[in-house]
């Protein structure tokens, strides 16, 4: 496998692979990196949170990449930055990575400040081969990133009351891989688990810490309806 470094004015990251890679390629690197994630607590005092979003533009073959920053702890925006890529890798349930950390990391490039901690809209270590999107991103940037995804992947979890706050460990094959928590009452749950230099229970404060009145984390869902409406106004080159 072929390594490359990549090189950000003013931020340090780890070598980056060559994303033309085959689907058996990518599940060879997710095994092979997979170890390298570490595992340990969010810092307790950072000043910047970062948060990110994927939106699609019809017919499919675009996408925008939304990265947005926060002044931690009270959320004040800081920046708001965007790259549209061309998909250039197919949809695979577990290979999400491979497709969306392109754009990501182009629109990263923008910012003029990197965050400090950095949220993703899926799954950290909870995957089947502990190498979700966020711990994939994490590793790369060298960044503590936290995974926060609307629905399971993979592992198993006991019955969850409705009510918010209230969480249940998720596990796959016997160890424990994140939560599964209640961001509001009488709504469905969302699924954190740790990325790269975080681990279950400070991944699971962040999310807690960064919850008001609706289901999704406000950065997430800042993130979110930026990317909605940047590619609903995109116009695709036909």
């Amino acid at each position: 496998m072929r390594i490359f470094p990549l090189q950000l004015t003013g931020m340090s990251f780890s070598p980056l692979h060559s994303w033309d890679l085959s689907s058996e390629e990518a599940i060879g690197l997710q095994r092979e990196l997979a170890p390298k994630v570490v595992s340990r607590p969010l810092p307790r005092n950072f000043g910047i949170l970062g948060a990110a979003d994927i939106g699609y533009a019809l017919p499919g073959t675009h996408m925008v990449a939304v990265v947005l920053t926060f002044k931690w702890p009270d959320l004040e925006p800081l920046e708001a930055v965007h790259a549209v890529c061309p998909v250039k890798f197919p949809y695979i349930s577990g290979l999400l990575s491979f497709r969306e950390i392109p754009p990501l990391i182009e629109a990263f490039k923008l910012l003029q400040k990197p965050p400090d901690v950095f949220l993703c809209d899926g799954q950290g270590i909870a995957h089947p081969r502990k190498f979700g999107l966020a711990a994939h991103f994490g590793l790369f940037m060298g960044l503590p990133t936290v995974g926060c995804a609307k629905t399971r992947l993979c592992g198993k979890h006991d019955p969850l009351e409705p009510r918010k706050g209230r969480w249940a460990p998720l596990c796959l094959r016997g160890e424990e891989v994140g939560c599964v928590l209640c961001s509001r009452d009488n709504v469905k749950p969302l699924y954190v688990s740790p990325g790269h230099l975080s681990d279950i229970e400070s991944s699971r404060d962040l999310i807690m810490s960064c919850l008001g009145r609706y289901r999704i984390p406000e950065p997430l869902r800042q993130a979110h309806l930026t990317a909605t409406r940047l590619r609903r106004e995109l116009i695709v080159p036909g």
